[in-house]
């Protein structure tokens, strides 16, 4: 039901921020607190404005629980102003800030370029991808298998030839630990973010206005401008609904034109008869 939907993620978000909040007191953590977590996380996973507001609403309603149960008498997350949402914007990258960017990255940190192909070839997201294990990927029948999504529900994401070839490449570089993606801090914990590399290759490639969240836009995008049928790339992103998808709809103009094309020859039928009738 909708309800248990909405309970199975606001449990997801209370097991994620339990090891940063839980052994802090409810009545010690400020509305600072609060803006500066949701800050670095917009940032550094590329999160949309409606993935801030959710968890935004999340941190309220769990201050709101022990308002009710007289545990607190205030709620910091309630005083934080909601960002605007603008969903129907889509920023994708163009062939040409591609190259540009590949060739920041090549000469910068050329042991990146795996890890952006797999995020235009995958369209996984920032959390998805970053937090990969190599338990989760089958280079022999080219499919990720991504057991825990934002959804709550496992997803298969198929890898083309490109995207096999980074995970190669990462494989014989990182094949003997367990992270596909680990970082270098000395506790081995999961790589968290690309922010290190990411935005100092986005400047140098002068490519304004982007964020990691926006390579997903592209493998979308891209996907419905090759003429892949929207449903299809709902799947792939893992999206809930088909409203989701449709974000990208506008992109697909030979589809559209097609579409529109199909009522000529009726248009032409309707005509010739009004002309036979006149004369």
């Amino acid at each position: 039901t909708n309800n248990s939907k909405v309970t199975h993620d606001l449990e997801l978000k209370i097991n994620k921020l339990r090891p940063i909040f839980g052994s802090s007191a409810a009545t010690s953590i400020s509305k600072q607190d609060i803006v500066r977590w949701l800050t670095d996380r917009t940032e550094s996973r590329g999160w949309a404005a409606s993935t801030r507001n959710r968890w935004q609403a999340a941190f309220s309603l769990i201050f709101r629980v022990g308002i009710d149960n007289e545990r607190i008498d205030r709620n910091p997350a309630a005083q934080i102003r909601r960002t605007t949402e603008n969903n129907g914007r889509v920023r994708f990258l163009s062939d040409k800030e591609e190259t540009n960017l590949r060739r920041v990255i090549l000469k910068r940190c050329p042991a990146q370029l795996p890890t952006l192909d797999i995020a235009l070839n995958t369209g996984m997201r920032a959390s998805e991808q970053h937090s990969l294990k190599w338990s989760q990927a089958d280079l022999e029948r080219k499919i990720l298998t991504l057991p825990k999504t934002k959804n709550g529900t496992v997803r298969h994401i198929p890898l083309n030839s490109v995207a096999t070839a980074a995970f190669a490449e990462l494989w014989a570089k990182n094949g003997r630990g367990e992270d596909v993606f680990p970082s270098n801090r000395k506790d081995g914990a999961a790589l968290v973010s690309a922010r290190g590399w990411f935005k100092p290759a986005l400047k140098d490639a002068g490519i304004k206005g982007f964020t990691w969240h926006c390579l997903r836009h592209t493998f979308a995008s891209r996907l419905v401008m090759a003429g892949v049928d929207i449903r299809t790339v709902g799947e792939l992103l893992g999206h809930k609904t088909l409203a989701m998808t449709m974000r990208y709809a506008h992109l697909a103009p030979a589809h559209n034109a097609a579409a529109v094309d199909k009522l000529v020859p009726r248009l032409r039928v309707d005509l010739d008869t009004k002309a036979d009738t006149r004369f």
